[in-house]
């Protein structure tokens, strides 16, 4: 009796995440340029195979091997690079911290009737703990991280919220980077959210529900044998 081919969904998403990460360190390394990144990203999200994916990155031969001592689709900063204090500051207006830039050892986050938009998916992490600090009255933060930093969340909300949308199915290696978010917020919030690189809010979405069926199928399958 013949049974069918089972699908194996996870490998083809895990090699989806590397492949993301090796696009953008070949970016931050002049392999290829802004144009070149956001055109393999699209193909990138709408591989249906893993050798669809591996020729987005087959003539990066610089970027094949991940750097040492960083998680899957995290960069981290050397500690030199590093600095140990910093201050964000939006009233009654909006700041923004996104692309390619280093965080420093404690992030400081002030945003009064405004909104503050924070966006460490193409960062360089600084190793270990990063502590970010938020005071928002009437004011918001929205922090983006991608799948390979892990999140810790401990606030004091009046009137507002600390919220975190669509964690990764996998949870981040035990030696990713952390991001620890607190502080006060009165009559706003602080929303983070986990996507990858040029991701949307809808890609984000649709993402996760398409993988959320194949693992679901592929219980199913497994079952049946």
């Amino acid at each position: 009796m013949s049974h069918p081919e089972p699908l194996h969904p996870v490998p083809l998403e895990q090699t989806r995440e590397r492949v993301i990460a090796e696009l953008c360190r070949g970016f931050a390394q002049e392999h290829i340029d802004a144009e070149q990144l956001q055109t393999r990203l699209d193909e990138a999200q709408r591989a249906a195979t893993v050798a669809e994916l591996r020729a987005l990155v087959a003539d990066l031969p610089a970027v094949q091997a991940p750097a040492p001592a960083v998680s899957a689709g995290t960069q981290l900063a050397h500690p030199s690079q590093v600095s140990p204090q910093q201050t964000i500051v939006a009233v009654m207006a909006g700041a923004s911290r996104k692309g390619a830039w280093t965080p420093s050892r404690q992030l400081n986050v002030i945003a009064v009737m405004g909104g503050a938009e924070l966006d460490f998916r193409e960062a360089l992490m600084p190793p270990g703990i990063t502590e970010l600090n938020v005071f928002a009255w009437m004011g918001g933060v929205e922090v983006l991280v991608p799948p390979g930093v892990r999140v810790e969340m401990n606030g004091i909300a009046l009137m507002g919220g600390f919220e975190e949308h669509l964690r990764t199915v996998e949870p981040p290696p035990p030696d990713a980077p952390v991001l620890r978010i607190g502080g006060f917020v009165l009559m706003g919030g602080v929303e983070v959210s986990v996507r990858h690189p040029g991701e949307t809010a809808r890609d984000a979405r649709q993402r996760h529900r398409e993988l959320r069926r194949s693992q679901k199928e592929q219980r199913r399958l497994g079952g049946d044998w």
